[in-house]
């Protein structure tokens, strides 16, 4: 089948292995999927990580090895992470399989991702996608339902303010996201183009630039970066919340002072759960079609990896 796999380095290929679904496991015939940073930064070494890349799709179910075949002929999007149900793992004994230690990520860690004709996933992280909801709309459930979890995680009263730093792909879904749940967001970001993206859905929008020091309730960052941290607990409330949702590694030195001065509460926030994140597509009451940058056709993939890095570039997305 064809597939982008990254060894050392990224390649297409026409002749990767078509997988075979194990006991609980579907066959998925891929149609449509989006590149992540998360994708970009395993090219550069993050997770160590080497197989086919990819996490966010839309397939159609062709078989299912097990007794239930429900789902078979079925459009479906999957949730990327699984534990090993094992009765004696903690983890998974209470649903919190995102957290066990012997999870398979999908095309981040222990498992193929969904760049290729094909995947196997288990059925059990399976969702069927609603009818009135589109291809191109449905791709973005996964960095949607990351998007939900905050609110999954903390609870943020009616009139408390949110801002959200940065106008990446991450940062616009989730002030999309928190926006469509009718909190009051305002959006900080470097680029006017970007900006324009969300203007007119009643989300605040503020370039960093002509950015005042005001203070919010909960603050989500979104920029990856240092210095976006260090603004964070600056724009943060005393006893407000730093939700941090991109991952941010470095040697730099950090001054957390102002954490334990202003007592903020600081929350990591990484997969969500794709339930929420499906009827919020279904109602209609959020739209990705602006943030679609370019479609590529699987051929093409090493192209779209390409536009993937303009910064300019918000999703592209890889057609099967």
């Amino acid at each position: 089948m064809r597939a982008v796999v990254f060894d050392k380095t990224l390649k297409y290929v026409e002749d990767y292995k078509k997988p075979i679904p194990q006991p609980g496991e579907a066959l998925i015939r891929v149609t449509l999927a989006g590149i992540c940073n998360t994708d970009y930064e395993i090219t550069k070494g993050y997770m160590g990580y080497n197989g086919i890349l990819g996490h966010e799709f839309v397939g159609v179910v062709e078989e299912v090895n097990g007794e239930d075949k429900t789902l078979v002929g079925k459009r479906v999007v999957a949730e990327i992470s699984w534990g090993c149900d094992k009765p004696d793992c903690e983890w998974c004994a209470v649903k919190n399989y995102r957290h066990c230690p012997q999870r398979h990520t999908l095309g981040i860690w222990r498992k193929d991702g969904c760049f290729a004709d094909y995947v196997t996933i288990p059925v059990k992280v399976l969702f069927e996608i609603p009818d009135n909801v589109t291809d191109e709309q449905a791709v973005f459930t996964e960095p949607l339902a990351a998007a939900c979890e905050i609110s999954e995680q903390l609870h943020i009263e009616p009139c408390q303010t949110v801002l959200v730093q940065g106008d990446g792909k991450l940062g616009l879904i989730t002030a999309m996201t928190l926006n469509s749940q009718n909190y009051d967001v305002t959006l900080v970001g470097k680029h006017p183009e970007k900006l324009e993206l969300v203007k007119g859905l009643g989300i605040k929008i503020v370039l960093l630039d002509e950015f005042d020091s005001k203070k919010y309730d909960v603050v989500v960052e979104a920029t990856g970066s240092v210095s976006g941290f260090e603004s964070a607990m600056v724009h943060t409330k005393p006893r407000g919340v730093l939700v941090l949702k991109s991952t941010v590694a470095t040697g730099k030195e950090l001054n957390l002072a102002p954490v334990v001065i202003d007592e903020i509460t600081v929350l990591g926030s990484r997969c969500g759960q794709f339930k929420p994140a499906l009827r919020l597509l279904e109602r209609h009451a959020i739209d990705f079609s602006k943030l679609i940058t370019a479609v590529y056709p699987v051929e093409k993939s090493i192209e779209a990896f390409e536009r993937n890095k303009d910064k300019d570039s918000v999703k592209v997305l890889i057609k099967f």
